[in-house]
């Protein structure tokens, strides 16, 4: 089924003195639920933009957006605020952790606005198997400065995960981190994915993107390649 469907998306950048910037150019695209999706393109091909629009985190210009078979393209910012909390989860390069609160507590904090209210005990329960599906069983009461930076992806990692969403979106999720930890990362992303999360990632690198079943490339806006990857890497050597 469907879960990202976009029809003539464009969205223009209006940098005032009659300038603008067509960041997206009738943008067609099609994502089923299960689907494991890396976006590529050089510096300034749209693929931040696309992410952007496609995680609810702007609105495009022109054209209609339909997620999960609804048209979400003219809903009220209420409306998409409480899609962005219920149903997608966010990955981000910088990690974004509270700084002074432990890991338990930044994977519990999505909890606390859920609609569906959970208990204190519960909202532990949950972070602790979450932080110990992605091997930090014994990292829950660590600050961010106490974990390495693959251990604050895998932070960040459980927090998207938290409220049980129907997508998972990342930006650049590789690009703060060592080859090493790169790999661990992907690799658990592999994981999440046989397991029967979706999985929509944006890189510039080559090899992290070959992690990943599809392979979609912008430039100037537009998609000039979108491919299933037939060959992917578990364990690429370089990164």
């Amino acid at each position: 089924m469907s879960l990202v469907k976009l029809e003539k998306i464009r969205k223009v950048y209006d940098l005032g003195l009659d300038n603008q910037v067509s960041a997206l150019r009738e943008i067609n695209l099609q994502i089923d639920q299960g689907e494991f999706v890396a976006i590529m393109g050089a510096s300034g091909s749209g693929k931040s933009t696309l992410m952007h629009v496609i995680g609810f985190l702007d609105r495009p210009s022109s054209g209609k957006y339909f997620f999960d078979g609804r048209e979400v393209t003219d809903l009220k910012d209420n409306e998409l605020a409480e899609i962005r909390n219920q149903r997608v989860g966010f990955v981000f390069q910088a990690f974004n952790l509270l700084a002074r609160t432990s890991a338990i507590d930044n994977v519990s904090l999505p909890m606390l606005y859920a609609p569906k209210k959970v208990s204190a005990e519960q909202m532990r329960t949950r972070a602790t198997e979450l932080l110990s599906m992605v091997g930090l069983g014994n990292r829950l009461e660590h600050m961010p400065s106490e974990l390495s930076g693959g251990q604050q992806q895998r932070v960040a990692i459980a927090r998207a995960l938290v409220n049980n969403p129907a997508v998972i979106f990342a930006d650049e999720p590789t690009g703060n981190l060592d080859s090493k930890s790169s790999i661990e990362i992907m690799e658990l992303f592999q994981r999440l994915n046989n397991e029967g999360h979706t999985l929509i990632f944006v890189t510039h690198e080559d090899n992290i993107a070959h992690f990943a079943k599809r392979i979609i490339k912008l430039k100037d806006g537009e998609i000039v390649s979108d491919q299933h990857n037939g060959h992917r890497l578990a364990a690429p050597v370089e990164i």
